[in-house]
C-alpha cells in the first residue's frame, strides 16, 4: 500500500481514513473558498502546514482539472469546474431544506431562508414564503454582502476579527439604508454580540421596514445559516425571542441531516 493509501489528514488535523492526496486537494479548496476565493501559494502552506512542493503539485493539478485557475497576480482562485459542483450542491441543499423552512413558516408565520457564505458574499439556497399577504421575498441564488444582513452576520461571527477585516476590505461597507452599519470597527463589536447571543439581527439594513433573524446551521462542512424575516411591525422583540429557540432547534435537526 502506498503512501497515498494510508490514513490522510484534511490539512486541519482530522484523520479522513482516505486517499492523502484527495483529502489535501479538498483542504486547499476549502481554504481558498473560506479566505474569499483566491490565495497564494506561501499562505496556503502557512495556513494548511504542507510543504510548498506538495502545495505547488497540488495546485498545478486542480488547475489542470478546471477546479482552480491562476491569475496574473499569481493568486490560485476556485475554477470553473466547481460551478458544475455548486449547481448539484444548492439542488440538495434545497431539497433537504424546505422541510425545515416550511416548518419554521408554520411555528412562526413569516418567511425562512437557507444562506451560505460563498466567498465575501452570502447567497440564498432556499426559501419558504411566509403565510401572510405581506411578505418578504428574497430570490433563490441572490447574493448579497454580508455586513447587513442577519445571516451574513451569524455567519461572519465564526470567523476572526483578522479575517473578517480582510473580508471588509475586499468588499467594503457599502450603505444600503440610514441603519447600515458602514464603520468595520462598529461591525466588529455586532459580530461580538453576535458571538456572545448565538443569533443575529438584521434591524433594517438590508432593506428599510424589514427585520430579520438568524440562527448558524452548526458542524457542517460550509457554512450556513438559518432566517426569519418579515415586516418590522410583525417582527416584535416578542417575535424574536420566540423565535431563536425555535431556529436553534431547526438549525440542528438540519445539521443531524447533513452530516
Amino acid at each position: 500500500m502506498s503512501d497515498e493509501e494510508h490514513d490522510a489528514s484534511n490539512g486541519d488535523g482530522r484523520r479522513t481514513g482516505g486517499v492523502q492526496s484527495i483529502a489535501r486537494a479538498f483542504a486547499v479548496l476549502e481554504l481558498i473558498a473560506a479566505h474569499g476565493g483566491a490565495m497564494g501559494l506561501s499562505r496556503l502552506a502557512t495556513d494548511s502546514g504542507l510543504p510548498l512542493p506538495t502545495l505547488h503539485r497540488l495546485a498545478r493539478t486542480l488547475v489542470d482539472l478546471g477546479y482552480l485557475r491562476q491569475e496574473p497576480s499569481r493568486l490560485y482562485a476556485l475554477g470553473p469546474r466547481l460551478l458544475l459542483l455548486a449547481e448539484s450542491s444548492s439542488t440538495m441543499l434545497n431539497s433537504l431544506a424546505l422541510p425545515h423552512l416550511r416548518h419554521l413558516v408554520d411555528e412562526l408565520g413569516e418567511t425562512a431562508n437557507l444562506a451560505m457564505l460563498d466567498g465575501d458574499q452570502v447567497a440564498y439556497v432556499a426559501q419558504a414564503p411566509g403565510r401572510h399577504s405581506m411578505r418578504m421575498f428574497t430570490e433563490v441564488g441572490r447574493r448579497v454582502h454580508p455586513h447587513c444582513t442577519a445571516v451574513g452576520k451569524v455567519l461572519l461571527a465564526s470567523s476572526s476579527d483578522e479575517d473578517v477585516r480582510a473580508l471588509l476590505g475586499r468588499t467594503g461597507l457599502p450603505r444600503h439604508t440610514p441603519h447600515t452599519v458602514t464603520d468595520p470597527d462598529v461591525f466588529l463589536q455586532v459580530l461580538q454580540g453576535v458571538r456572545e447571543s448565538g443569533y443575529a439581527l438584521d434591524e433594517g439594513e438590508q432593506e428599510v421596514g424589514v427585520r430579520c433573524v438568524a440562527v448558524a446551521v452548526p458542524d457542517t462542512a460550509i457554512r450556513l445559516a438559518v432566517s426569519v424575516s418579515g415586516p418590522a411591525p410583525r417582527m416584535t422583540d416578542e417575535l424574536v425571542a420566540h423565535a431563536v429557540p425555535i431556529l436553534r432547534a431547526t438549525t440542528g435537526r438540519l445539521a443531524a441531516e447533513l452530516a
